[in-house]
């Protein structure tokens, strides 16, 4: 009994911290451009910049963010979990992933991606928002990183 109301536990804490950056109170988004926006400061050539991004780096960034969220709410927990930074594999257990993956999928059903933007992109350094059409889920400047030539879910 104690085992079962700690994954619950768990699975709640581990939902939260994957949401928590979910919605704004104000109840209005900027519009989805899908293209990087560019800091100011990052219009001046350093001599240590950072190479910029690419038109190909936001597609493959936007078909990670696509896939994960498919496969998150598609009850896919072995493709999410492969889908986290080296980081977040230290914080989450597969065992934990499996339990919100099901948890979504069995309360909201199979959900996508219906909006997108790529609010920061820098090297191997991202942010991103975008939504399902649940308010609950909506993500706002969400981190992923590229580790290995691949998108991961950097938000643990």
């Amino acid at each position: 009994m104690r085992t079962r109301a700690a994954t619950t536990m768990l699975a709640a804490v581990l939902l939260l911290a994957l949401t928590a950056c979910s919605s704004s109170d104000d109840g209005t988004d900027a519009a989805p451009t899908g293209t990087p926006s560019t800091p100011a400061a990052a219009s001046a050539p350093a001599a240590s910049a950072t190479p910029a991004a690419t038109p190909a780096d936001a597609a493959e960034l936007e078909r990670a963010v696509r896939a994960y969220t498919a496969a998150y709410f598609a009850d896919k927990p072995d493709t999410t979990y492969g889908m986290l930074s080296a980081r977040c594999e230290e914080r989450i257990t597969p065992e934990a992933m499996a339990a919100l993956t099901e948890r979504a999928v069995g309360d909201y059903g199979r959900q996508e991606v219906q909006r997108f933007r790529i609010d920061q992109l820098s090297g191997d350094m991202a942010r991103v928002s975008y939504g399902v059409g649940l308010p609950k889920f909506d993500q706002k400047q969400q981190p992923w990183v590229r580790e290995d030539g691949a998108w991961k879910y950097d938000a643990c």
